[in-house]
């Protein structure tokens, strides 16, 4: 693909591999929400070039770039739990087998096998574990990669690839605007982890654990965030588990309606001949 110019606020010209890109944070079942807000980005006439993802994130990117459309993903897992999808196995690194689930999603994007088979460029997010960094995919076989994103530590175990154990990518950076912010002239991140409201109890174990480990995610978030041209966030969702598939529809509505509401405010609602490509 031809790099593409854009003129930048200092006057300068420079140039990037694409024009638009989607980054989609990590947030499990609230993922849907990135379903919802791609729905919303094409009926703004607008075409990504490419697209990152984390954790749920990149299932979304990877539907999504396989041909799925925004309104069907929901729809792949209306009738499932996550006991349809995860296996119960308390060893080898982790409480659950992942393998249902990478079957599932491989079984809906066929024939597509590799990144490179996509129909959109795709760039997974994940974490190096043996060498403590985040790292990113964007060739080879989607299976194992796509799991790795998606590989909560001692939920799931690490994934092995080249010798390499990687989990998953929000352990150190949940949300994936790093991995593309260098190739887009302008890049919308969708993030659907926001932060929950207030500590109901401090007398709570769980309640000050839970609390620790979403000020922990949105500390690894807020720098990728604050690098979008628009960030966009669904504050709304934060009282969703991340296992929920019960309220998808719910979740997914509120990734269109934020997602809408931004992209009019930015002045981008059906003008995207400003950063939409070009035939090549």
């Amino acid at each position: 693909m031809e790099s593409s110019s854009t003129q930048a606020s200092t006057g300068k010209e420079f140039k990037r591999p694409y024009r638009l890109g989607i980054a989609l944070s990590g947030g499990g079942a609230r993922g849907f929400a990135h379903a919802g807000a791609l729905m919303a980005i094409e009926e703004a006439g607008l075409k990504p070039d490419v697209i990152a993802g984390v954790s749920a994130g990149s299932v979304v990117a990877v539907l999504y770039a396989a041909g799925v459309s925004p309104k069907e993903i929901p729809q792949l897992f209306a009738e499932s739990g996550f006991s349809s999808f995860a296996k119960l196995r308390i060893q080898h690194g982790g409480f659950f087998n992942p393998g249902r689930f990478r079957d599932f999603i491989l079984k809906r994007i066929a024939p597509a096998n590799r990144l490179e088979d996509l129909k959109l460029p795709v760039y997974l997010g994940v974490t190096d574990f043996d060498n403590a960094r985040p790292a990113e995919f964007h060739t080879g076989e989607i299976g194992p990669r796509m799991i790795a994103s998606c590989s909560i530590p001692l939920v799931f175990p690490p994934v092995e690839i080249d010798g390499v154990n990687y989990v998953d990518g929000g352990l150190m950076r949940n949300h994936p605007a790093w991995i593309i912010r260098d190739k887009c002239d302008y890049l919308i991140g969708v993030n659907c982890s926001p932060l929950p409201g207030k500590l109901d109890s401090a007398d709570s174990i769980l309640g000050v654990a839970m609390r620790t480990y979403h000020i922990m995610l949105r500390s690894n978030q807020i720098k990728d965030m604050a690098s979008c041209d628009l960030s966009i966030e669904t504050p709304e969702i934060s009282r969703y588990k991340v296992f929920d598939l019960k309220n998808m529809t719910t979740v997914f509505t509120s990734g269109y309606i934020h997602t809408r509401r931004a992209l009019r405010e930015a002045g981008l609602w059906k003008q995207a001949e400003h950063i939409n490509t070009t035939e090549q």
